[in-house]
């Protein structure tokens, strides 16, 4: 941080200030040296690449739900199969599930994080279902368990609908 000393002639004040936004115009420009003469050097990225950018056609999930109730036969039990860019699959969602997917992937987060340890959740049952998500996400193995055993767990399910069940009840659902 640029330490400014107040009684200072003005004319030093304008020199210093001078110096700092040259030494910010400076940083702002850096570029990398080309190995050869005739190379162009690239600006440097200042962000992180979309996700859109990474080249996510590796995107391949397998969801195995058991215990949901719903689906004929075998107690809501099924497994899918899901590919994201462009949604494929037997998924019978693929484009919600992709996008639901696609909403909580931020950089620096994982959307397959569980609940927080040592969390405050409401003492509710959501039910026996269970689901299973295992394959590649944004590049990154998955291998992540879900149930609605209490408020937060319920919640965590909840985010990743259509990719899992929507087993909320009728009248909650938004």
């Amino acid at each position: 941080m640029l330490q400014v000393n107040r009684s200072a002639p003005p004319r030093r004040l304008r020199r210093l200030l001078l110096i700092a936004a040259g030494s910010l115009a400076a940083v702002g420009s850096a570029s990398v040296v080309p190995a050869s003469a005739h190379a162009q050097a690239a600006p440097l990225p200042l962000a992180p690449p979309a996700l859109k950018d990474l080249g996510r056609a590796g995107d391949h999930l397998t969801v195995t739900v058991r215990n949901t109730g719903s689906g004929g036969g075998g107690g809501g039990n099924r497994t899918y199969e899901l590919s994201c860019h462009p949604a494929r699959g037997d998924h019978p969602d693929a484009d919600g599930a992709c996008a639901a997917l696609d909403r909580g992937t931020r950089w620096g987060k994982d959307a397959f994080a569980p609940a927080p340890q040592g969390g405050f959740c409401t003492m509710q049952y959501g039910g026996p279902a269970t689901a299973h998500v295992t394959g590649t996400w944004a590049g990154r193995p998955v291998d992540a368990r879900f149930d609605r055993s209490d408020g937060c767990q319920i919640a965590r399910w909840d985010r990743l609908v259509p990719l899992l069940p929507d087993l909320r009840a009728e009248g909650q659902r938004a």
